[in-house]
């Protein structure tokens, strides 16, 4: 059932209209499960700490969610559902959770659907998220899933959200969720999925970390393959970016083959918005490669911009 959401006047935390920013900036992965507005039921919450691997995390009110937005300069960020409904009985955030949310501040909030391909209405699903609810993209984590990018149940998917132009966000690399194998979800098994589906835009969440190496690849080959930095850092964001963005890649790599390819996430909750930003912002590189992974990527990613290749 959709949360009921009243006590947050959104208006009081307007600023200057976001559509007119020059620079806007957009966090492309954010987990909404413990986004106050939709953590009224103990039940629920504890449901949602136990299975996304959150257990020492509480309900945030929303009105410190907006806080620590500002606080960060994210003018955007994307909100991801979660559904594994085949094997739990119910999602861990739905689809009407996400959209209640979008509703609650249509200005800063952009919402991903999910759905379970396991379930036999997966795709009529996905169609209602996009059609009914006005979501704008899929996240899947087939490591949760335990399925293979080529897997059958995942195609009508595919296809749909090829058709329609909505991008999908896939989990890659190492999964940090109870009974997720990351064998399910490394970078070079995605491929036949950008030659199947070639105008299809997805994005290889998290670098693909470890298998960097792979997600570069598969982005330099095919145009509309991306990823983004909400990875797992050791140390500190600004440590760990200057190691894999100008140490374990050559340093041109970033700023002359990959600008358009990487954008800027953070892994809400796991990781605070505004670490991820400044280890991103500390980097020693041009400021328009620092703009398009900010914000400028994510646009074309949503399919708000024309992409930029010739």
């Amino acid at each position: 059932m959709p949360a009921v959401i009243h006590a947050y006047d959104a208006q009081a935390h307007e600023q200057q209209p976001l559509s007119g920013r020059k620079n806007m900036v957009i966090d492309i992965h954010a987990h909404p499960v413990i986004y106050g507005a939709i953590c009224q039921d103990k039940e629920t919450v504890a449901f949602r700490k136990q299975n996304f691997g959150l257990y020492k995390s509480s309900p945030t009110p929303m009105e410190q969610i907006f806080r620590v937005l500002d606080h960060a300069g994210v003018d955007k960020t994307v909100l991801l559902a979660e559904d594994y409904s085949s094997t739990m009985g119910k999602p861990i955030v739905s689809n009407q959770e996400v959209r209640s949310l979008v509703d609650l501040a249509p200005e800063r909030f952009i919402g991903f659907a999910s759905v379970d391909p396991r379930n036999q209405s997966a795709a009529d699903q996905l169609q209602y998220a996009f059609q009914e609810l006005g979501l704008s993209g899929l996240k899947l984590n087939l490591s949760h899933l335990q399925l293979r990018p080529d897997d059958e149940r995942l195609k009508p998917l595919y296809q749909l959200c090829q058709e329609q132009g909505k991008p999908i966000l896939f989990h890659a690399g190492m999964s940090w969720e109870p009974d997720s194998p990351s064998k399910y979800s490394r970078p070079i098994f995605f491929e036949d999925v950008a030659v199947d589906y070639p105008d299809l835009r997805f994005c290889l969440a998290h670098l693909g970390w470890p298998w960097i190496d792979e997600t570069v690849m598969l982005m330099l080959k095919y145009r509309h393959v991306y990823t983004d930095t909400a990875t797992v850092y050791m140390g500190s964001p600004k440590e760990y970016y200057r190691q894999v963005f100008l140490e374990n890649m050559d340093p041109g790599w970033l700023q002359n083959s990959l600008f358009q390819k990487v954008m800027y996430g953070s892994n809400y909750p796991r990781f605070r918005q505004e670490r991820v930003k400044a280890g991103l912002e500390a980097l020693p590189i041009r400021n328009d490669v620092k703009r398009a992974i900010l914000g400028e990527n994510a646009q074309i990613f949503l399919g708000w911009r024309e992409d930029r290749y010739d």
